[in-house]
């Protein structure tokens, strides 16, 4: 039988509502009985004491919220009585020790992989036609028209519209309320089509609004981004698309790419359209160059590989209360199943760190790593707060709805996608993952931006925990959508890949749903198993300008 209520870490001083609870209803949890003030929707928290005004909101184990106003033992937790608050950190002597999972059954496993030159191995094999500057983008959707259909990899919807019926309705002179509540998709059969590169998982085209304009910073992180979606595994070559005159320079990111991996040895082509004759020659060596470079990139196939070899990354989007708890937790999970395994996980957003930051800085191996943490984290508050908006304005509208009422307890729940492992390494924005472990990567807490700078840094595969439902996809990663609730993973089905909704019901622990998850991430890795954000071909990619973005 599901329980009505969890308490989530032993020190904490409020509960969370596992289903709507009403006013005055009894709970008896591990020999507590609290009788509720007030009603407490599912998702919620509500008090195990009373509360007065300035009094610590403990959940997780840490601070995640002051009082604002009286709370009675058993009322709930809403905007109007608490407020955000996190705990000041320091470097300290860390704590680096932990307890690996079991792992017997994944240790002799392999994924089937693609193996590049340096050593690196991708679970895709894809070429890139990226701009260089936004001037491009209607000549990257050109070259997109011509390629993609020619060589079989466009990809028809599983549905389509009656937009006719609609038509015939408004000719007969049918108001616009009167259509309104029409069903108007039609189901299709699965399209395929046969690829001429079979080897080739797909060719995609990256549109983005940056390259010149704005500050020459921009465009050189833009170009630093850029190289290491090269230097990604799961990418063969690319061709670049260069208007001349932009900020964006070919040789900046050739500079670029050289600092990413000195080794590089990809096959990449430059086309300049002010070098160029007719649009139509430009938009004629854009596709031979591109079709030159599918061939080399044919020759490579899938092989074993370790598992060892794989970067997960670590996002979440459109959480709910229930994130921290199932979805998240089931993640962090496979982070610590995968450390012990050799790869590497990389947890991002920094704002949404907010509050744990302590406990994250204990968990750096090097003393360096954990002053770079605290340092990153210190300069992106202060640069949110001197344009009015610090971490306490992270939570979004959802969040707040679906009971994630201050930054620190979105923050704390978030955090448990990294698992418990030790932290190896602290990377800034653009900067490569290289080491074993668990790895922290300064990203915005926005998902898009969040996930294109997980590519950008070498993640193979993205798993994307949501409990309120989000489109969000890569280019270039798998990224895997995780529901932390079984109502959303069946309304949204064509869009959720792996439901947690079972740690909820008590169903499943959060060590065997995490064990049938890493049984489909190598599924992913190999190629067997498509992700909804693929079929659905969610290629986001926006670049971060290093603006303030929560």
């Amino acid at each position: 039988m599901m329980n009505k209520v969890l308490m989530v870490h032993p020190t904490d001083n409020v509960m969370v509502a596992l289903k709507d609870l009403e006013i005055a209803e009894n709970i008896e949890f591990e020999g507590q009985k609290i009788t509720t003030t007030s009603p407490v929707k599912s998702k919620f928290k509500f008090a195990l004491k009373d509360f007065e005004v300035g009094d610590e909101v403990i959940m997780y184990g840490v601070l995640v919220g002051k009082v604002t106003q009286p709370i009675k033992k058993g009322e709930a937790l809403t905007v109007d009585n608490v407020k955000h608050a996190a705990s000041d950190v320091v470097v300290r002597d860390r704590r680096t020790s932990w307890t690996k999972p079991d792992v017997s059954a994944f240790e002799n496993r392999t994924f089937m992989g693609y193996h590049r030159n340096d050593g690196q191995i991708g679970t895709q094999n894809m070429w890139l036609v990226v701009p260089l500057v936004f001037c491009e983008n209607r000549n990257v959707l050109a070259a997109k028209e011509i390629l993609e259909d020619k060589l079989g990899y466009s990809k028809g919807r599983d549905y389509d519209l009656d937009i006719d019926s609609l038509l015939q309705k408004i000719e007969n002179g049918s108001e616009g309320n009167a259509i309104l509540n029409d069903d108007i998709v039609i189901p299709l059969s699965e399209q395929k089509k046969n690829r001429v590169f079979k080897n080739v998982d797909g060719i995609k085209f990256l549109l983005h609004d940056g390259g010149c304009g704005g500050i020459r910073q921009d465009s050189d992180t833009l170009c630093q981004l850029l190289a290491g979606y090269l230097n990604n595994p799961n990418v063969a070559g690319a061709t670049f698309l260069s208007l001349g005159c932009q900020n964006a320079q070919v040789d900046i990111l050739q500079d670029a790419i050289k600092k990413v991996n000195p080794k590089f040895d990809k096959p990449v082509f430059y086309v300049e359209q002010q070098k160029s004759g007719a649009e139509s020659d430009f938009i004629s060596n854009i596709v031979k160059y591109t079709m030159a470079g599918l061939v080399e990139a044919n020759k490579v196939e899938r092989q074993p590989a370790p598992i060892s070899a794989l970067r997960l990354g670590l996002e979440c989007g459109g959480s709910d209360g229930f994130s921290g708890i199932s979805a998240n937790p089931v993640i962090g999970y496979v982070s610590d199943m995968l450390v012990a395994l050799g790869a590497s996980p990389i947890l991002a957003e920094f704002p949404e760190l907010n509050g744990v930051e302590q406990s994250l800085t204990d968990r750096c191996v090097e003393e360096k790593d954990a002053k770079r943490f605290v340092d990153l984290m210190a300069i992106y508050k202060q640069r949110a707060e001197a344009v009015g908006s610090g971490f306490d304005a992270n939570p979004s509208p959802g969040n707040i709805k679906d009971g994630l009422i201050t930054d620190a307890m979105k923050s704390a729940g978030a955090a448990k996608k990294g698992g418990s492992s030790p932290i190896v390494e602290v990377l800034d924005y653009t900067e490569q993952v290289t080491k074993p472990g668990l790895n922290l990567l300064c990203t915005p807490g926005n998902d898009v931006e969040s996930t294109t700078a997980l590519a950008g840094s070498g993640a193979t595969l993205i798993t994307f925990s949501t409990g309120l439902g989000t489109p969000t996809g890569n280019p270039i990663t798998p990224v895997v959508k995780v529901s932390s609730n079984s109502i959303l993973a069946e309304r949204m089905k064509d869009i959720i890949d792996f439901n947690t909704g079972s740690v909820i019901t008590g169903e499943d622990t959060i060590a065997t749903r995490a064990a049938t998850m890493l049984e489909y991430l190598l599924a992913v890795a190999s190629g067997k198993e498509e992700t909804n954000s693929m079929r659905m071909r969610h290629d986001d990619f926006i670049p971060w300008k290093r603006g303030i973005s929560l």
